[in-house]
């Protein structure tokens, strides 16, 4: 991208900004894993820009173990508050992970305690991928499960000048 995701402005709000307004409106507390963009209490991961796995349990241990995180990328700029709140609310302790397009997608996804817990294994064996933990005790749901409150849409990242113009974001 040649920049920061997260301090890219989109319809007069940084994407971070945007991700931290959304999550607050399901989850308390919140923070980020950053540089501290959104204007949320934020934390660094150890080492920096190591990998997602390496951030989510950066996060997890900020908030003191919780039983389940739920994670969004500030790169998801069409994920809205009703899609936060189901899978967050979806029953049950394990994690959720939304399956769009046939793309599992670990960046916008609960997950719960067995999947933090295997985090750290997966981190010792070299693996800093939310991959490496998405099928350990997890629900994947799809459009039937969440189509009435997202679309495809909801789901597209922005990880390129040319994502940013083919979603009409530039």
């Amino acid at each position: 991208m040649g920049t920061d995701k997260a301090t890219l402005v989109v319809n007069g709000e940084t994407l971070a900004a945007r991700a931290a307004r959304v999550l607050s409106d399901v989850c308390d507390p919140v923070i980020e894993v950053g540089t501290g963009a959104s204007g949320l209490p934020a934390i660094r991961e150890d080492p920096p820009f190591a990998g997602p796995l390496v951030g989510l349990l950066a996060g997890r241990r900020a908030l003191g173990d919780p039983a389940a995180i739920l994670l969004l990328a500030c790169d998801l700029p069409f994920v809205e508050v009703p899609l936060l709140r189901l899978i967050g609310e979806w029953p049950g302790p394990r994690s959720v992970i939304p399956v769009a397009g046939g793309r599992a997608q670990y960046a916008c996804a609960r997950y719960g305690t067995a999947a933090l817990d295997a985090g750290t294994a997966a981190l010792r064996a070299g693996d800093a991928s939310l991959r490496a933990i998405a099928d350990v005790d997890a629900e994947h749901l799809t459009e039937a499960d969440w189509g009435d409150v997202a679309t495809a849409r909801s789901f597209a990242d922005v990880d390129t000048p040319d994502d940013l113009r083919r979603l009409g974001l530039a």
